[in-house]
């Protein structure tokens, strides 16, 4: 990337929210680096100007974001920066109300606005920088979003008013900032989207995600390929078979079901029913052995009874999932939801999602004593003191189990055959295996 100087100004980027809002940020630092501007992610030593990517999904992210928005916002009337920018999924959805609000922001944009956000900075946004991404994260590791949007109708999200309509980007475009990621050391790629299975209907006519499978998997140098964010409703089975055949795709995939209970998935507006749900699971755990199935779900929704949760409980209990999360409902303006009552109390709601997580803890902590005496290939994220922390093809960055190691000899972005010598409820202890290899 050939650059030249363009400000004397240092920005410094705060990213909130989730891994398709790191990938935003990473391209503004990018575009900036790239017109010759001293740019970082996060790190605020020096920075005369602080651009804010916030995030707007539910009640905990807005606040989030509000009150990082109002703290920079005193730094920079204290003196200690000269300009402050927004912009994001909160500033796309609550652009206005924020402007007044929230007065002496330098100027406010929405999650398509690159282009009049640079020109704030004098900077031109060049397409050729478009293959060429800078990663804020760990360098062995990068997200990659392969769309953009969404088309789905589920009645609690408010994505589709903060990103629009879904937006495939092409095969060969993905192919070549993957090539270019690998060429630059990264080692594990983690497809992202609103929804991953939705991907080419609307610029091939067709689901082509198992297309982009077998593309992605043959880039030379690339080690893991893992898969964020798939929808159930109209999931394209034929990525299971690729998947299982392919050595650098982990077995793992992330499915949020939401729930499980007709009732709720008939209101949710999910496309599926409980029988093709149990279906689905069933069908991808057959079909690839032994893979690590991530899945989400809300708590307190509309309307959800007693029996609902219950029934809910029980399809975790079934199902056994080898990692979940769970939120629960945040009643969100201009929704399909919204038009409901919000009948479940805070307090119940609370209730129900801790009664969620204690069922999940204790599946967690027999999946992981079922791997005690086993050796599996670790990738090591990072150390800390002694300590190295790394994951195991079943564990996605900062949401999943974490390996934790010590030895001689290791280096953070390296794969090692580790044996696993104790298990919590969601980490692990292991030890170097050298005499054993990973087939």
């Amino acid at each position: 990337m050939k650059t030249r100087p363009n400000s004397d100004k240092r920005v410094n980027i705060i990213t909130l929210g989730c891994s398709k809002n790191t990938v935003d940020s990473e391209v503004i630092l990018t575009q900036l680096r790239g017109n010759g501007i001293e740019a970082m992610h996060e790190s605020g030593k020096g920075a005369e100007v602080v651009i804010i990517n916030t995030c707007g999904f539910i009640d905990n992210a807005k606040e989030e974001s509000i009150n990082t928005i109002l703290g920079y916002s005193e730094e920079k009337s204290a003196g200690r920066i000269e300009k402050l920018f927004v912009t994001g999924c909160l500033s796309e959805r609550y652009r206005q109300e924020l402007q007044s609000e929230i007065p002496g922001i330098d100027g406010w944009f929405g999650t398509t606005d690159l282009p009049a956000l640079l020109k704030k900075f004098n900077a031109d946004y060049k397409k050729e920088l478009l293959g060429e991404r800078m990663t804020s994260t760990a360098p062995h590791f990068a997200y990659l979003k392969i769309s953009e949007g969404c088309d789905r109708p589920c009645s609690f999200c408010a994505i589709p008013l903060m990103r629009g309509k879904h937006k495939s980007r092409s095969l060969e475009s993905l192919v070549e900032e993957s090539q270019w990621l690998v060429r630059r050391g990264v080692k594990e790629i983690i497809l992202i989207a609103q929804d991953l299975t939705y991907y080419g209907l609307d610029i091939y006519g067709k689901r082509e995600l198992n297309e982009l499978l077998k593309r992605l998997s043959d880039v030379d140098g690339l080690k893991w390929l893992r898969l964020h964010y798939a929808f159930p409703s109209g999931f394209p089975v034929e990525i299971l078979q690729t998947i299982r055949e392919r050595e650098n795709i982990c077995n793992y995939i992330d499915i949020p079901l939401q729930h499980i209970s007709d009732r709720m998935l008939k209101s949710m507006r999910r496309g599926i029913n409980k029988e093709k749900s149990l279906e689905l699971v069933r069908r991808i755990r057959e079909d690839v052995p032994g893979i690590a199935i991530r899945t989400t779900m809300i708590a307190g929704y509309p309307g959800e009874t007693q029996a609902d949760h219950e029934e809910q409980l029980q399809f975790i209990r079934d199902m056994r999932f080898e990692r979940l999360g769970v939120f629960t409902y945040s009643h969100e303006e201009d929704t399909h939801a919204f038009t409901l009552d919000d009948d479940v109390p805070a307090e119940k709601k609370t209730e129900r999602l801790n009664r969620i997580m204690e069922t999940q803890q204790e599946i967690s902590l027999e999946n992981n004593r079922n791997l005690l005496g086993r050796t599996m290939k670790v990738l090591l994220d990072r150390k800390e003191g002694e300590f190295f922390f790394g994951r195991t093809e079943m564990d996605s960055p900062e949401v999943d189990n974490e390996v934790m190691l010590t030895g001689n000899g290791m280096e953070v972005g390296e794969f090692y055959d580790v044996r696993i010598t104790d298990a919590t409820e969601y980490d692990l202890q292991g030890e170097l295996n050298s005499e054993v290899q990973i087939s």
